[in-house]
Order: C-alpha cells, then sequence, then structure tokens
C-alpha cells in the first residue's frame, strides 16, 4: 500500500490573504447558500434550548458579557473568574452572577478540543500561542489545563481553565458564521471539502459550548437580557 502524502498545512499569510481576496469578491450569489445552509446546526449531542432561551435564563443580579474576537493571553479566561472572585468578596455569590464569554471571529479556536489545533494547526492559523511555549499553539491550552498551570502575579494559581469556568457557571458561545468562513477557507488552503471540515469542527466542540448564529447576534442578546459588556480580545 502506497503511503498517503501528508495534506498541505494552511500558511497564516495565506490564509489571510485568500480571506481577505474572498471577502471582496463575494456578491449576492455566493451569499445564497451561506443564507440557506451555513447556520444549520446538528441535532445529535446538542442541549435542547435555543440560544435565546439561554440568554433568557441569564436572571443573576450581576451580568456581564465577554467579547472574545481573537487570541489575547490569558485574559479572556482570567478576567471570567476575576469578576467572580471580586463579587464574591464584596458579597455576591457565584449564583448571584451570570458570565457569558462569547467566541467569535478569530477567538472561535478557543471552542475546539486539542484535536483540531494540531489537525487545522489552528495556533498559526488563529494566532494563538501557548502561553507554556510561547509558540504556536498545537493543543487548546484553556480546556483541561493542569493544576499550577496559570498563575497570576500577586494573587497565585488561578482556575481559568473552561472546564472550571464552566463549574463557576460560565457560559460559552461560539460564532457559527465565523466557523463557515474559517472552516471554508482552511479547506481551501488544505485541499479538502469545505462541508466535511465544518462538520469535523461542529464534532469536535468542547462540551457545552453553544452554537449561535453570529457572535455579534449573541453579544445584542447578552445586552438585551441585561449583561454588561466587556472586550476581552
Amino acid at each position: 500500500m502506497k503511503n498517503k502524502e501528508p495534506l498541505p498545512q494552511p500558511n497564516r499569510r495565506a490564509f489571510i490573504g485568500t480571506l481577505a481576496a474572498g471577502a471582496a469578491s463575494i456578491g449576492l450569489a455566493s451569499l445564497a447558500p451561506l443564507q440557506t445552509n451555513a447556520f444549520e446546526q446538528p441535532a445529535p449531542n446538542k442541549e435542547p434550548k435555543s440560544p435565546d432561551e439561554i440568554f433568557a435564563s441569564m436572571k443573576g443580579k450581576h451580568r456581564i458579557m465577554f467579547d472574545v474576537p481573537r487570541a489575547n493571553e490569558i485574559f479572556p479566561f482570567a478576567w471570567p473568574r476575576v469578576f467572580l472572585a471580586t463579587n464574591q468578596s464584596t458579597g455576591s455569590t457565584e449564583k448571584e452572577c451570570n458570565v457569558a464569554v462569547i467566541f467569535r471571529h478569530a477567538g472561535i479556536a478557543y471552542a475546539f478540543e486539542s484535536k483540531l489545533w494540531e489537525k487545522y494547526k489552528f495556533g498559526e492559523v488563529f494566532n494563538a500561542n501557548d502561553p507554556a511555549t510561547k509558540a504556536p499553539a498545537t493543543r487548546n491550552p484553556f480546556w483541561q489545563p493542569k493544576q499550577g498551570d496559570y498563575k497570576i502575579p500577586g494573587i497565585g494559581e488561578v482556575a481559568i481553565g473552561i472546564n472550571e469556568l464552566q463549574q463557576s457557571g460560565v457560559l460559552f458561545f461560539v460564532c457559527d458564521a465565523a466557523m463557515t468562513v474559517f472552516s471554508t477557507v482552511v479547506a481551501g488552503t488544505m485541499k479538502m471539502d469545505p462541508a466535511e471540515v465544518k462538520k469535523d469542527w461542529l464534532a469536535s466542540l468542547l462540551p457545552d459550548v453553544h452554537v449561535v448564529p453570529s457572535g455579534v447576534w449573541a453579544i445584542g442578546r447578552a445586552q438585551e437580557h441585561g449583561c454588561g459588556y466587556c472586550f476581552a480580545g
């Protein structure tokens, strides 16, 4: 049996150029399939509540939303923990707080399992470095981190893994529009079927990360339901 040639990996500069060219040349005809197919959600393994219902359930005394449009070191994860911790120190428990983190645009990488980071070179594509190595990440560094991975000067060790924040009630959302665009461009650079790449991405979402039609849609819904806005990217 002949060995299959390895798939070409996306180059970040080429990827950005392709994305920009695609955005510049897009026309009404190409919007039609995006409008009809891009936002379909897979039925299996998805919890029954709609995104609207999830936002409507946020009735805590203190509510905030963190907007994550790109990788920004530890801040998209440290700030939700700081919000919860400082509310607790001023008399409000975690149950009295609602926190939403919205991954959109290039921030969507954090919504996926580590196997996609390695397979599709997410660290290079999304310009996301691993805090441990300072090099383009080949894993999701904020999913199930090891004890002691993250320390803040003057504070010490902090529990800012996505799984740890979820245990404190933090909700995570990911933009489907960005998934559609980025998976299509990555598929083009790797000579793969865009539909299959997006299917792979959807199947590899982290547990309890909710897919929303777009990140800006989710930002609007969060604010409609009383969440303050914090830019975390």
